[in-house]
């Protein structure tokens, strides 16, 4: 399957909306930087597994998700990829460019399609360094990545898979706000590392349950509290890291 690349998204406009879906960190600026940043920035639509920049490419934009869910990942020579970090409306992907970090060390994606922010990466170096506040919200935000694509690593070489799936459904709802995913059960097993047949076994498990109820490209979580009974402690740990970013930076995650 050929994988679209950057440029088959589809602006929407300019500028952002006044009811565009939100992104956290940016309505954690104050007014006045919110006003001088805001209008630099271009809202988009983004489609599934789209590359947003490969690994080793130079760094030409950044994204702010606000109803997209995007993938960090790290491919392998057989083709094969596993995901380090999900990215939502919690967050940023490209931040580092800002303190000059010139190219990729991931491959981003589109995980589930929605809408972004994106901008010009000097256009956001130019930001950082003018707004105190936006460089203190970037420089926490890159510490809570970071801290998430250690524990997907750890999470990744410790735990079973039926763990690390349902805290990943866990995890892509929080960064969707809601509980209907579009995810296929091919992609999960690419992203998890592991072989459809055994996140298909894994599924029906769920859905016998009643955790979750899933259809061909569909994922819907039925019971939010058993499905983190199974999931690991990676799922809180993750969510502790972002909640840690709102006290220090007053960004209200959404969840």
């Amino acid at each position: 399957m050929q994988i679209p690349h950057l440029d088959a998204g589809v602006s929407l406009s300019a500028k952002p909306t006044a009811d565009a879906p939100t992104n956290f960190l940016l309505t954690a600026l104050p007014t006045n930087p919110a006003q001088s940043f805001m209008p630099s920035l271009k809202r988009e639509v983004f489609h599934p597994h789209q590359v947003l920049f490969d690994i080793r490419e130079p760094i030409r934009r950044v994204f702010f998700p606000l109803s997209a869910v995007l993938s960090l990942l790290i491919p392998f020579s057989n083709g094969e990829t596993v995901e380090t970090a999900m990215v939502g409306r919690d967050g940023m992907i490209g931040g580092l460019a800002a303190f000059g970090a010139k190219h990729s060390t991931s491959r981003a994606v589109v995980q589930i399609p929605g809408e972004c922010f994106s901008c010009e990466v000097e256009v956001f170096r130019s930001a950082v360094a003018n707004i105190p506040e936006l460089r203190s919200i970037i420089v926490a935000h890159e510490r809570a990545l970071l801290a998430h694509t250690q524990q997907s690593a750890a999470c990744n070489a410790t735990h079973k898979i039926e763990s690390r799936l349902a805290r990943r459904l866990l995890r892509a709802s929080d960064l969707r706000g809601g509980h209907e995913l579009l995810l296929t059960q091919e992609y999960l097993a690419q992203m998890l590392g592991a072989r459809r047949t055994t996140v298909t076994l894994i599924a029906q498990s769920l859905q016998e349950a009643g955790m979750i109820r899933y259809t061909r490209g569909r994922i819907m979580i039925c019971d939010t509290v058993k499905l983190q009974n199974v999931a690991c402690e990676c799922y809180r740990t993750v969510k502790s890291n972002y909640e840690a970013l709102q006290a220090e930076e007053r960004v209200k995650v959404p969840y």
